[in-house]
């Protein structure tokens, strides 16, 4: 477990980079951070009523944030990261991780602000052009936050893995009489 765990955080951290110095997540890495949660969840022995529960808190963040991109507040690449995330955190920790992602991304914006005040400093420092306004807010950063956060966070209450892959396997398979 903590191998994926470690794996996700270090796809978390590419995509927090890649978002600062060129504003693109790459569709690739986006999916890689996802799909290893189906990982996850299944090494882990996870409950099929968890794995749908989960499943629902990610295609619930993919609509939002499908709105959000529609409304231009949010770019395509943030969007489905905003959903891997959400995926990962499942229902019992998407208010923590939502408050984490939308601190830090109000951080970045008035980070962004301060400069646009001040355009002589940023100027004068090169290294702070990762952050430049007109280039936008560098969402995927807070996302990728968010993300660590809901991947490291201790198994929700009420979290019952089943006894193994062949036990998750029957109960899936069961029928009731």
């Amino acid at each position: 477990m903590f191998l994926i765990n470690a794996l996700a955080s270090a796809l978390l951290l590419m995509l927090a980079l890649s978002d600062l110095r060129r504003r693109r997540l790459p569709n690739a890495i986006v999916a890689a951070f996802a799909a290893l949660y189906l990982a996850h969840a299944w090494l882990s022995a996870q409950s099929l009523a968890g794995f749908e529960r989960h499943l629902a808190t990610g295609a619930l963040a993919l609509v939002l944030s499908a709105l959000l991109f529609r409304f231009g507040w949010l770019g395509g690449g943030d969007a489905k990261l905003f959903a891997a995330v959400f995926l990962w955190s499942g229902p019992a920790y998407a208010s923590t991780v939502f408050f984490i992602v939308s601190f830090l991304g109000l951080l970045l914006a008035l980070a962004q602000l301060a400069l646009r005040r001040a355009p002589s400093a940023a100027a004068a420092n090169p290294e702070l052009g990762w952050l430049a306004p007109a280039r936008g807010v560098p969402y995927g950063v807070a996302l990728a936050a968010g993300g660590v956060a809901a991947i490291w966070l201790p198994p929700a209450p009420g979290y019952a893995p089943v006894v193994g892959h062949a036990a998750w396997l029957l109960l899936t398979n069961a029928r009731l009489t």
